[in-house]
């Protein structure tokens, strides 16, 4: 069993032709005994230009015959425009015979009578032909008649002003009054909390100390620790973010401009400054291996990347600033108040 959309409605829906001929009493050919049977209905017949009908084609056919039903709106010549094209449904089966039906929903733009008959092409063995409808379908289509003759044309009005009122934004005042106490209610809560902690308001607009150079070179190195860059065999990376961090670290706790220097400089740069001579050693083996790696294209075993990163965190580490043990800060001050006391009496 087989039915399908086939040909445009243009081509199957014979408008005034075949209702002509039908007036005129023209004999339509002979059809096989057992060919499809078609009929047709449209809902409503009658319809202002513009509005929607419903039109549908009923085939009662053999299981074996192949049935196409028109298309519409494909080519733009048809005086319909498809809405909707509904699927096929099958009413009825008795035994070999099956009766089908197709609907569309359509709207019509043309005014006047269409006069329709329904038609499918069919298939059946070595015959391929068209059938259509024994009735006639009219669908009268109607427009609204416009006398501009009768009635006169006007300018548009102009604006008209009304005098200002106070009540229509006495709503928005009393609104924006109690959103402005709420503000100023969570204000002065927030400026107390903050006064408990000894905080102003303008602390939480103050950006964050930057973390002394040391305390960011140790941050920044257990960091690259964590991205295993050597372990991916990444080492060319894993150098230059090594030594990038120790050049960041010697700028800001030397203020040695190490970032545009090349290795070389560096060390050279570095003799002036009060270094551990081991610490000036690692700093030196650190950026003469991060050259072979990032240059020559060498790939230092597993124990000579770890050893670099030890030596670059024994770098920060020996050469931070010290800072003031509490015990000697406690001394002072107890120092401090005894000669007070001795002064006094």
């Amino acid at each position: 069993m087989r039915h399908f959309t086939y040909m445009s409605a243009a081509a199957l829906l014979a408008l005034g032709a075949a209702a002509a001929q039908t007036e005129q009493g023209a004999e339509r050919p002979a059809l096989p005994a057992n060919a499809p049977v078609v009929s047709g209905s449209i809902e409503p017949d009658s319809v202002g230009i513009g509005d929607r009908f419903l039109y549908s084609i009923e085939v009662e056919k053999d299981l074996v015959q192949s049935v196409f039903f028109p298309s519409f709106g494909g080519d733009g010549s048809d005086s319909y425009e498809l809405i909707e094209d509904l699927p096929i449904d099958t009413l009825s089966r008795e035994g070999r015979k099956l009766k089908l039906r197709k609907s569309y929903r359509l709207a019509a733009f043309d005014e006047g009578i269409h006069r329709v008959v329904p038609q499918v092409m069919y298939a059946d063995k070595n015959i391929v032909d068209t059938i259509g409808g024994a009735d006639t379908l009219e669908l009268l289509v109607t427009t609204i008649e416009i006398d501009s003759t009768s009635h006169a044309i006007f300018d548009i009005k102009p604006q008209k002003t009304l005098p200002f009122r106070l009540g229509e934004i006495t709503g928005y005042i009393k609104w924006t009054l109690v959103a402005l106490l709420a503000l100023a209610a969570l204000a002065y809560a927030a400026k107390r909390i903050l006064k408990r902690y000894g905080k102003r308001f303008s602390d939480m607009f103050r950006p964050a100390p930057p973390l002394p150079p040391h305390e960011a070179a140790l941050a920044a190195l257990e960091k690259l620790r964590a991205q295993r860059l050597w372990q991916e065999g990444k080492h060319k990376l894993y150098y230059s973010a090594l030594t990038d961090i120790l050049r960041t670290y010697i700028a800001g706790r030397y203020g040695v401009s190490a970032m545009e220097m090349t290795s070389d400089e560096i060390v050279e740069a570095m003799r002036g400054v009060d270094l551990p001579r081991k610490s000036a050693m690692d700093l030196a083996q650190i950026l003469r291996e991060a050259d072979l790696v990032k240059f020559a294209k060498a790939a230092p075993e597993a124990d000579e990347n770890e050893a670099a990163y030890r030596a670059a965190c024994d770098f920060v580490e020996q050469t931070k600033p010290e800072e003031p043990a509490a015990d000697e800060d406690a001394d002072d001050a107890s120092t401090d108040a005894k000669r007070m006391d001795d002064t006094k009496s």
